[in-house]
């Protein structure tokens, strides 16, 4: 871009100072390789260009970025959930069952404080 027409390319760099300043020293092989050497830089670099403005590929990249946060976000929620369900109460009343079970003195106490609770609620209205 930039250079002059008689300028010897970046591509051609890796050749000695004097094969580049003179093109007739070089072997047709070599010529070759570095004209598909530069072939494949200028793919990738359009390659590049083409990514950096294809806006709809972008936009959708940015979508499926933000719907796996999204996605991350609400199994993270689940899973707080899930550990606050009521499968955990359920366990905790298998427990306190299991305790009653074992021990039944305090568990009939405390059901009759709350009868008795009750039916001097009711007297009162």
């Amino acid at each position: 871009m930039g250079e002059e027409p008689g300028t010897p390319s970046a591509a051609m760099t890796g050749a000695s100072d004097r094969q580049a300043s003179d093109p007739t020293s070089r072997e047709p092989e070599q010529i070759e390789r570095e004209i598909e050497q530069t072939r494949e830089q200028l793919g990738d670099t359009v390659e590049a260009l083409a990514a950096k403005t294809d806006v709809k590929t972008q936009a959708r990249q940015k979508l499926d970025q933000a719907k796996a946060s999204v996605s991350e976000k609400r199994e993270q929620l689940l899973g707080r959930a899930r550990d606050a369900s009521p499968e955990s109460a359920t366990s905790a009343a298998s427990q306190v069952s299991q305790k009653a079970r074992e021990n039944p003195l305090p568990l009939a106490i405390a059901v009759a404080f709350a009868t008795g609770l009750l039916a001097g609620r009711r007297r009162r209205r």
